[in-house]
């Protein structure tokens, strides 16, 4: 069920790719998350990106990755940011041409899975979990982790009933006691805390290699013909990222982004405090985009592959990646 849900999806919107105008454009449409809060949400909401770009445009929220991938297919987005890993590799594995221009954001703490406290599972135990009912939103970097930590715990993911659910929808679920355990990030993911509890910290998943980060992704043929206006919106938000990394600006920063995202300052300064924002300098290195972006990424199909949720993987994920408009936002 996993897997036809996946290829119908994403070939459909493969499918649908249309071509971006080769003329400059007036007007662009940006993905992004509410309840993710991220320093690019300052030069957001101060209209930062529009004064740089030249152009109008709309920005418009999105529940899951899978989502945006679907909406830069159909033409209707040309730059998503905080795409997770998963989606875009289910994406690119599919045949969709989208690539990733930077690195949106590590973290590992806000994004996890939670056991029903109810059930009294934890990492002591977690082969209990064979048989149980499950919300993942499929295709995101929720689901890798989830089939990591079961691979991990030897819990055999074909015994379990997994429900597609947006992290929203699942936590709405897990409080009326309708799942085990489910799977999610950000406001969601703090929500479903409430109820239960994670069977590996972020650094315990980390030890296990079990990765979390998010790209800002975009279509490559809007890359080729619009490739100045996407190193201005890549230098905008690095700038950004540099504002709220010095720790000089913060006070003034963290109440226009928790407006913009949604949330309140404590939440806000709570989620974010559990992300790091690479710096341009930082991404070009062989850590990120020189190479280990893409070997993590190779690493994320050869496990749906292995799981069944997408029928195989790229030879290499090198393809799926281009640094020159960052290269060039730091010129």
């Amino acid at each position: 069920m996993i897997k036809k849900y996946l290829l119908s999806t994403v070939c459909a919107a493969a499918a649908a790719i249309s071509a971006t105008s080769a003329s400059a454009m007036d007007e662009i449409t940006v993905a992004y998350f509410l309840e993710w809060p991220m320093p690019f949400q300052f030069a957001k909401a101060n209209g930062t990106y529009e004064e740089e770009l030249g152009v109008k445009i709309n920005w418009v929220s999105f529940d899951t990755g899978t989502a945006m991938s679907a909406a830069m297919a159909s033409g209707d987005v040309q730059i998503a940011v905080s795409q997770g890993v998963p989606p875009f590799v289910v994406a690119t594995s599919a045949g969709q041409d989208i690539q990733t221009v930077d690195v949106a954001v590590s973290y590992s703490d806000n994004d996890n899975c939670v056991v029903a406290e109810a059930l009294e599972i934890d990492k002591t135990n977690a082969g209990e979990l064979n048989g149980k009912k499950v919300g993942v939103p499929i295709g995101t970097a929720a689901h890798y982790g989830f089939l990591s930590q079961m691979a991990h715990f030897g819990v055999d993911v074909g015994s379990m009933e997994i429900v597609d659910m947006a992290p929203a929808d699942g936590a709405a679920a897990f409080a009326q006691g309708n799942l085990d355990m489910v799977c999610g990030w950000g406001g969601g993911l703090r929500r479903m805390l409430e109820h239960g509890n994670v069977l590996l910290t972020g650094a315990e998943k980390e030890e296990l290699g079990i990765l979390v980060f998010d790209v800002t992704s975009a279509p490559a043929n809007f890359i080729a013909s619009e490739g100045e206006l996407l190193s201005k919106f890549l230098k905008v938000t690095a700038e950004a990222n540099a504002m709220w990394n010095s720790g000089e600006h913060n006070d003034k920063m963290l109440p226009v982004i928790a407006k913009d995202a949604g949330m309140d300052v404590d939440e806000t300064a709570a989620t974010i405090a559990t992300f790091s924002f690479p710096s341009a300098d930082e991404q070009l290195t062989e850590k990120w985009l020189g190479g280990g972006a893409q070997t993590f990424m190779k690493g994320v199909a050869d496990v749906f592959v292995k799981a069944g949720s997408i029928e195989a993987a790229l030879d290499s994920y090198d393809g799926t990646v281009d640094s020159t408009p960052l290269a060039d936002a730091q010129n």
